[in-house]
């Protein structure tokens, strides 16, 4: 036996190996030689996996939220409008954020399982003048994936800033920020791009970074503050030591580990595999007679699955019962319903191994508490779903 469980939340997730030995190597002065170039060669790596060679990256200790905080604290002035396009729980966190910057923020709220449409969207953006917009590419809470290209072009069409949260997406699913036009997108270190909790990743195009030079008014938050984290960025981009605050050493030295393993699958190939997978994975859920939260499985994410706990089935002892078969799945998270469903995690090095593991366990938990099902029907559909699509990288199957 290995000894410890699969996690399969939607993060943190399972990673490579190499990354953890990296993560494990002597910590390192901040500003050696060796660690300049792990951190100025992760700053360029950023733009390859975003896909925005013009923009500005930023890898600051802290959390998807940090991420979410500074791009609200460095592009909002006290009176602004906000417009939130919510799916789920963090664009009610986006809200949140905005508010406490002083914003004048509304939120556009599709019913469980739908998303906000086009329309909706640009009657609001015609009503008043907004500076921001924000939207949440793929929903932690929901399993929800938005299509970012049309909102970020209604943005442009009405001038007005995008700000994209990628936690759950970046590195996992289609993103071309440049191309797209968006102007601010984030993630954290734990989810598709790979790396052990604790960094917030930013990547923000030419024209937000204007926008902020020529703000009003000093920013609201010290830490957040991109007058402070620009010349370190630029410094180490530039191989020069520079100092504001501590890097996380040990993770930075990760997170390059994991963007070199990231670029040398290469984006088109990696989206493929996490696209794959999922509708595979969707595929084996059906076959357990499971209903996903999305109402279309358009509206899918390929980076998590959160799925309904069938009727009569608790869902506190259905995950109890895949733990004791050495799987780690999340519970609900959205108010009102977090005790309906249960979320799975497919993103980063996942492999069709992993998933396979999930659905065995899962199917012997629901058949263990009763529920009317074949044995053996989901791994059958997971597979012969697989082989219908193409092939996947032989190095992560």
């Amino acid at each position: 036996m290995k000894g410890r469980k699969l996690l399969m939340i939607p993060g943190p997730i399972e990673f490579e190996p190499e990354v953890l030995q990296a993560m494990g190597q002597a910590t390192t002065s901040h500003i050696a030689p060796k660690f300049i170039e792990v951190f100025g060669n992760s700053l360029e790596l950023m733009r390859e996996v975003w896909q925005s060679p013009s923009g500005q990256p930023f890898i600051v200790a802290g959390t998807g939220t940090l991420a979410m905080d500074m791009a609200a604290a460095n592009l909002i002035e006290h009176g602004d409008n906000a417009l939130v396009i919510s799916s789920g729980y963090f664009g009610h966190r986006f809200k949140d954020i905005l508010d406490r910057y002083g914003a004048n923020t509304t939120i556009l709220e599709a019913p469980i399982g739908e998303v906000v449409s086009l329309d909706a969207i640009e009657n609001e953006l015609r009503s008043k003048p907004y500076k921001v917009l924000t939207l949440t590419h793929v929903d932690t809470s929901t399993g929800i994936l938005i299509d970012p290209k049309p909102i970020a072009d209604l943005a442009k069409k009405y001038h007005v800033l995008s700000i994209l949260d990628g936690v759950c997406s970046v590195a996992g699913e289609e993103l071309k920020q440049d191309e797209w036009g968006i102007d601010v997108v984030l993630t954290a270190s734990q989810k598709a791009i790979g790396v052990p909790p604790g960094l917030a990743l930013l990547m923000a195009s030419q024209k937000a970074m204007g926008v902020f030079k020529n703000r009003k008014t000093p920013v609201g938050n010290y830490y957040a503050d991109w007058n402070n984290w620009l010349p370190i960025m630029q410094a180490y981009e530039e191989r020069r030591p520079s100092y504001f605050g501590t890097p996380a050493v040990n993770l930075i030295v990760a997170l390059e580990t994991s963007l070199k393993i990231i670029c040398t699958e290469g984006m088109d190939k990696r989206i493929q595999r996490h696209q794959n997978l999922a509708k595979a994975f969707r595929a084996g859920i059906a076959a357990l007679k499971l209903r996903i939260l999305p109402k279309t499985t358009h509206l899918a994410a390929h980076t998590l699955s959160a799925v309904y706990y069938p009727k009569g089935i608790d869902g506190a002892a259905l995950r109890a019962k895949i733990t004791e078969k050495n799987v780690i799945l999340a519970g609900g998270l959205l108010a009102g319903i977090k005790s309906s469903y249960f979320r799975i995690g497919h993103m980063g090095s996942v492999s069709s191994n992993d998933l396979m593991a999930v659905l065995h366990a899962l199917e012997c938990a629901l058949l263990a508490l009763g529920h009317p099902i074949a044995s053996g029907k989901s791994l059958q559909a997971f597979q012969n779903e697989l082989l219908n699509t193409v092939p996947l990288n032989p190095v992560t199957n």
